[in-house]
């Protein structure tokens, strides 16, 4: 079994299942990774909204990294929802423990619109988590909050793309597209090159954890030794189609069909 692909995510939970650590390993494991989990934070949410949070003790997120670290391999790692600076602290010492591809996540709200992290922690994130990066897959807004600039048209998420990697120096960024009105359009810059993935865009409201699962499956196919542009695209498919058969289910945003690759 040592050619096993190994995946962890560190991130909070989701108790209705369509988002954070729940996701993360549906993906990893519809995409034939071995999945592994670091729980950052317990979150009571569902379709309709985050109800509480309880936010792990730090002794132990280090202590659920050090275990991982020592008996396991990690071909790539993500991150989700890291809610305060002392987490972010820990867990960058820890990454630089780690010789894989690091994909983050910024999740700052959830898709009913509640507030994920404080305000220390994505001021930290963007000063020192950032750097550590192979990819940053921000949506719209997030990538509004990292660069500081408004973003309105395809050109802005391109400028966008290329101020994260010039100036914050994360190896590559991924800006998608989901919140604008058009073509599901999403752009990838890697240091040198500016690479488009576009989809049509799917009329449901039942969008609950796309982007832990997108930059799951990102995860996932880098641990599998694809590359940045090829584990893009297999993603912007897997997310595609989880999206054009998601369930409706609860009250809210109704979550992605994991599976809905499979029924192709």
């Amino acid at each position: 079994m040592n050619n096993v692909s190994c995946a962890l995510t560190i991130a909070g939970t989701d108790p209705s299942g369509g988002a954070g650590i729940q996701a993360d390993l549906k993906t990893f494991q519809e995409l034939q990774t071995y999945g592994m989990s670091v729980i950052t934070s317990v979150v009571a949410q569902n379709t309709t909204g985050v109800t509480s949070v309880h936010h792990m003790p730090i002794n132990m997120i280090e202590d659920q990294l050090e275990v991982i670290i020592k008996d396991m391999p990690i071909h790539a790692l993500k991150t989700g929802m890291i809610a305060n600076k002392q987490m972010m602290e820990i867990i960058s010492k820890k990454i630089e423990k780690m010789d894989a591809p690091y994909v983050m996540d910024p999740v700052m709200v959830a898709t009913s619109g509640d507030s994920l992290i404080d305000t220390e922690a994505r001021s930290f994130l963007r000063e020192y988590l950032l750097p550590q990066t192979a990819l940053v897959t921000p949506n719209i807004p997030e990538a509004e909050f990292i660069t500081g600039h408004s973003i309105e048209t395809l050109e802005d998420m391109k400028d966008a793309a290329k101020h994260i990697v010039d100036h914050f120096n994360a190896d590559a960024a991924l800006i998608k597209g989901g919140h604008m009105k058009a073509e599901a359009v999403d752009f990838l810059y890697d240091g040198s090159a500016m690479h488009t993935f576009s989809a049509k865009r799917i009329n449901t409201k039942n969008t609950h954890g796309t982007g832990c699962t997108y930059s799951a499956a990102i995860t996932s196919y880098l641990a599998k030794g694809y590359s940045m542009v090829e584990a893009v695209q297999k993603s912007k498919d897997f997310v595609t189609a989880a999206i054009s058969k998601s369930f409706e289910l609860g009250y809210g945003n109704g979550p992605t069909n994991h599976w809905a690759i499979r029924e192709r």
